[in-house]
């Protein structure tokens, strides 16, 4: 993933953290209330202080909302990050079983095109069909 500054000058406000990932600031702030969002460095002043890694984490939780993981499952995910190298194990069988819901749901939406086709074909030679429910 290509990041907007290198590392080391990467020190990002939130509106411009919104901007780049398309997430409102409100929803950044909820991310951290929730334990979605591991811990944003601050300002001497308080303000939020985004970094690459920030970036990239962000970039995977969309990855993962795209998928239709549940936010509790992300939030665990995150939690299992925070917790180590030890639990590895379980962010793996977190992921595996998230990535078959995932590919049922490929498969649903595949079968689903599938009938789409059909219509669409049904219509793409005649000028009147008569449909059939």
């Amino acid at each position: 993933m290509r990041f907007p500054r290198p590392d080391g000058e990467d020190r990002y406000l939130i509106s411009e953290v919104a901007e780049y990932t398309g997430l409102s600031p409100h929803t950044l702030r909820w991310y951290e209330r929730i334990g979605l969002m591991p811990h944003v460095d601050r300002s001497h002043t308080g303000q939020r202080r985004f970094a690459n890694k920030d970036l990239g984490w962000l970039d995977f939780v969309g990855k993962l909302r795209l998928t239709g993981m549940p936010v509790a499952d992300m939030v665990r995910y995150a939690e299992l990050v925070r917790e180590g190298e030890h639990t590895f194990v379980e962010r793996r069988e977190l992921l595996e079983a998230h990535r078959e819901v995932v590919h049922n749901r490929i498969a649903e939406l595949q079968d689903s095109l599938t009938v789409l086709d059909h219509k669409i074909g049904t219509y793409a030679g005649a000028t009147r069909a008569q449909e059939r429910v």
